[in-house]
């Protein structure tokens, strides 16, 4: 596949199918056949898994046992992810304060120290159209731990301290699950991801010190038909428990398994991406459209939610009275989901295009001057 300075071009088009399910799963109607933005945020975790234990573990590489080695590795890694990550995050909740919106205001330091997730697990209560936040603090409350284990634990202990991180998220949700708590808790909490992140680095380590192993499992489709018969195994479990008359709270399927089975889906997806599909695929994940919808999809996932929320945008809202004009001249708009999606993506599509060009890109640049 195409490859330039360790850039893997298919994973751009993954990126894309990622926030692709996630802004699905919030702007079309209740209930959804599948949970397409659990699973969107899913792809993204085993994805951040990978890609950041595959630089951590090749900085490590270079620098352990020089002078100042840990220094320059913490610097590099925490000053590039600071300037791709921090500036649109604190934009949006500058002016979402400035705006008065009632899930910055008040919670203005749970919100700048990446910990609305913990806000949510401690009142059990979402916050509002910064919801979707959870997901961020969670990368960030990992990127604290991480950098620096991966730099002091020996190598050949590498792969079992991933299994570790698999095993104890699971350990974490079955309490959760056990003692009772709602749903959420466990999804939107750090350590009970552990496994996506996990099963990330577990393909991060192979493709990185056992390349010739990492061709042959992943260009073997077969474990990716498998993982994915698996993963709808659980799902139908989960559809069974449900029809029982189980809720989302007792469903074993869903607090315990689901993620697993998932990432491990998404492990086998991803690596086939690395070595490179081809046909039909191949075209998918590579024309220049999913590759620029990739590169902006950490916008589209940011701003998605402020376009539109169709819980906390107000009546005021541009993009409300927009739909609503729309429904008053066209008959039978309000059930034409497939049009308001696709209105409601161009419309994110061009303010994250804007942010892109205007902000996130110029700041990206600076990396290979300040953490080359």
């Amino acid at each position: 596949m195409k490859q330039h300075n360790n850039y893997l071009i298919q994973l751009d088009g993954l990126r894309f199918l990622a926030v692709g399910l996630v802004l699905w799963d919030h702007w079309t109607p209740e209930p959804h056949f599948l949970p397409f933005g659990k699973l969107g945020v899913n792809l993204f975790f085993v994805l951040s898994g990978f890609l950041i234990a595959r630089i951590l573990m090749s900085s490590r590489d270079k620098l352990f046992g020089q002078s100042n080695g840990l220094g320059q590795y913490m610097k590099k890694f925490y000053i590039r992810r600071t300037l791709r990550i921090f500036p649109i995050y604190y934009l949006s909740l500058a002016v979402l304060w400035l705006f008065n919106d009632p899930s910055v205001r008040g919670k203005e330091l749970w919100q700048i120290l990446y910990a609305s997730n913990i806000y949510i697990a401690l009142k059990k209560t979402w916050l509002g159209v910064t919801d979707h936040f959870w997901s961020l603090a969670v990368e960030e409350q990992f990127y604290i731990f991480f950098p620096i284990l991966i730099f002091f634990i020996p190598r050949r202990f590498l792969v079992p301290f991933f299994g570790v991180l698999i095993g104890v998220s699971l350990l974490l949700r079955t309490y959760f699950f056990i003692t009772g708590q709602p749903w959420f808790i466990s999804y939107v909490s750090m350590p009970t991801a552990l496994d996506a992140f996990g099963l990330g680095a577990i393909m991060a380590y192979i493709q990185l010190y056992h390349r010739v192993t990492f061709q042959s499992i992943f260009n073997n489709r077969l474990y990716l038909w498998i993982s994915l018969a698996a993963l709808a195994v659980v799902f139908y479990w989960s559809a069974q428990i449900t029809q029982s008359g189980v809720d989302q709270d007792h469903n074993l399927s869903i607090n315990i398994w689901e993620r697993f089975f998932a990432s491990v889906l998404f492990m086998f997806l991803l690596g086939g991406a690395i070595v490179g599909y081809k046909g039909w695929f191949k075209w998918v994940l590579e024309n220049p459209v999913s590759n620029y919808l990739g590169k902006i999809s950490y916008g589209l996932y940011v701003y998605h939610n402020f376009v539109y929320n169709h819980y906390h945008s107000p009546a005021n809202h541009p993009v409300v009275r927009l739909l609503g004009k729309l429904n008053r001249s066209i008959e039978g708009f309000q059930q034409m989901h497939v049009a308001q999606f696709l209105i409601l993506f161009l419309l994110t599509t061009i303010v994250a295009s804007i942010s892109w060009h205007l902000i996130e890109k110029p700041i990206n640049d600076l990396k290979d001057k300040y953490a080359p």
